[in-house]
């Protein structure tokens, strides 16, 4: 199948990451992670523009009564898209050793910021939430780089993503106990000429997209874990997927210009071409596919 890839953005992004759209607004935003910048892309007059300068975010959503939840290397904090900021939590993850130090998050159907952490040199991350009371559930721990998250559309699953075990997981969740139970692999893509999971997305029928860093591809998977489709893209660092657009059709991309950005040296595939362009760029694929919209917060 042919796809026709465009290119709407080419900041030269350190760590391009997170695309979330913003339905009120019809507009896309991202991060770049290591650059310490907000992205927002306008597809009408298809201008970029800098939003946020100086915090490194790995991940945030908008919050429903206004502002946008920031998951930073520094903490966690809402933001009113001016000058003012509420710190929700910093400092050490409690029960664990971990600091927050966010590396993807996404929001819950309870309203609830979900997060997950690159804070202990690939390691030990952890998988965490963070409920509009300001108290923290850990979710999982001894993860090796956290990654890509997302509900079902019935709300019945949560998705995690482990990057350099190459497995996304899937779990049990109960909306009214808000528990997250019976964990379970997913997907496994532990092949040493395949990249690694990162970011992801679920669609409207319940399949999973999810970017592979290294391999320039953003995979679809069914329900059941079945391949069922991939697009490549001109960049060999793709990072995350979400659909945008006033039909939820259109598929947005983020990439990474840096060396090896989220991964340690030595995780790249077999015949990885380091020589071959990386990215830096935000793309975008229309499609016959409707997406979802992500939830928001309610901090």
């Amino acid at each position: 199948m042919d796809y026709h890839i465009e290119k709407v953005a080419s900041p030269n992004a350190n760590v391009g990451e997170g695309p979330v759209w913003n339905s009120k607004e019809k507009k896309i935003y991202w991060t770049d992670i290591s650059g310490g910048k907000l992205y927002r892309y306008d597809p009408n007059k298809k201008t970029n523009e800098i939003i946020h300068d100086g915090i490194n975010i790995g991940g945030f959503r908008f919050n429903e009564s206004g502002g946008i939840i920031l998951g930073s290397w520094e903490g966690i904090y809402l933001w009113d898209l001016g000058t003012n900021y509420k710190l929700l939590k910093n400092g050490k993850i409690e029960g664990t050793e971990i600091n927050i130090r966010i590396n993807d998050a996404t929001a819950g159907p309870d309203g609830s910021f979900y997060c997950g952490t690159d804070a202990s040199n690939w390691s030990n991350d952890v998988v965490f939430r963070i409920n509009p009371n300001n108290s923290i559930d850990v979710i999982d721990e001894g993860v090796k780089l956290c990654n890509g998250m997302g509900f079902s559309p019935d709300e019945s699953t949560f998705y995690s993503t482990d990057s350099l075990r190459k497995l996304i997981y899937k779990w049990d969740y109960n909306k009214q106990k808000k528990s997250i139970t019976n964990k379970k692999v997913f997907i496994n893509l532990n092949d040493d000429s395949i990249g690694i999971v990162d970011g992801m997305t679920v669609d409207s029928e319940g399949y999973i997209w999810s970017a592979i860093w290294f391999s320039s591809k953003v995979m679809r998977f069914d329900p059941d874990g079945k391949l069922e489709r991939e697009i490549i893209f001109p960049a060999t660092q793709t990072s995350c997927p979400m659909f945008g657009g006033k039909d939820l059709n259109e598929l947005y991309v983020s990439t990474a210009f840096s060396g090896t950005g989220e991964a340690p040296i030595g995780s790249e595939p077999k015949g990885y071409n380091h020589k071959a362009y990386r990215g830096g760029d935000l793309f975008k694929v229309t499609l016959d596919i409707q997406g979802k919209l992500e939830y928001s917060t309610k901090f």
